[in-house]
């Protein structure tokens, strides 16, 4: 085991403390703890991390070991088994991938509205970072495996983030009860390994995030950072963001990496809560763009 193994694997026990204001001038994230704390009052389910990218350290930890539903934030998992298989040229999934009935799934994503019936690999695991697309994801896991994503994703340590399933509309009595599962203190870290070249390979990191920074849904944490939502791979005013989300019904996750003129930090925030009018669920997003303008008055 590494070094870099060790300080992460000692870090993830180790219970973090925000910074705030003080005499290292360190950023305060203050407004990001009442704005999360105000839902968890509520009775929602709040974890939140944030990590400076120069030094790994926190910068805000909130409930960060608690693994809560993630919805398409588990396809990172996947996307990094992909991109594993790309790099080694593995034999084992064909350039070209079919979709099938059983693939079929409608809500996110392109490719159930698209006419052609095959696409290369490549080109799915760019359709799920763009666009999260269900069909895309649901062709990958049958070529690729659960299992293999499992494996991989406990190769890099990760104890309580998983992809638990395909993508379904309904979920009966015998399938997951969720499609994926994450703790943000591995969310958190999982981009801040990506953004050192330290999952997998360098190689197969920097094809990770090639992916995810077409991700065109901005309406959580990102939405502060005042980006243009189908156009931010090129740096806009010093900022550059990677990140993808999740989505379902009581459920918003946001995890990703901001960069800017006075540094960077990777982030994860998730929110489980009582979707039940359009008021909860807007109190849910106006938090996490709260952290999203905090995140930003730190890297800008």
């Amino acid at each position: 085991m590494n070094s870099t193994e060790q300080h992460r694997r000692r870090r993830l026990r180790t219970p973090g403390v925000a910074r705030h204001r003080g005499t290292d001038d360190a950023e305060n994230f203050t407004d990001s703890f009442a704005a999360l704390g105000e839902l968890a009052y509520a009775g929602a389910r709040v974890s939140a991390t944030v990590l400076d990218l120069t030094t790994g350290l926190p910068l805000l930890t909130i409930d960060d070991r608690v693994a809560l539903p993630t919805a398409s934030v588990g396809k990172v998992l996947l996307l990094i088994e992909t991109a594993a298989r790309i790099t080694t040229r593995d034999p084992r999934v064909p350039g070209i991938l079919d979709k099938t009935p059983d693939d079929a799934i409608a809500d996110s994503g392109l490719w159930h509205r698209m006419q052609v019936p095959t696409l290369p690999l490549g080109d799915l695991a760019l359709l799920v970072g763009a666009a999260s697309d269900n069909v895309a994801t649901n062709v990958l896991l049958r070529h690729i495996g659960l299992d293999a994503v499992r494996e991989r994703a406990e190769s890099l340590g990760l104890r309580r983030t998983a992809l638990l399933d395909r993508v379904r509309m309904k979920r009966g009595p015998d399938d997951a009860p969720q499609f994926s599962v994450a703790a943000t203190a591995e969310l958190a870290w999982l981009f801040y390994a990506l953004s050192r070249g330290q999952v997998v390979d360098s190689v197969t990191s920097q094809r990770v995030l090639d992916w995810l920074s077409l991700n065109s849904d901005l309406s959580m944490v990102a939405s502060a950072f005042g980006l243009d939502p189908l156009a931010h791979r090129a740096t806009s005013h010093g900022l550059q963001l990677i990140n993808k989300t999740g989505t379902d019904d009581g459920v918003r996750c946001d995890a990703g990496m901001l960069k800017g003129r006075q540094g960077g930090v990777s982030y994860a925030v998730t929110v489980e809560f009582t979707d039940s009018n359009l008021h909860e669920r807007l109190r849910v997003l106006d938090a996490m763009r709260t952290v999203g303008r905090d995140i930003l008055e730190f890297v800008y």
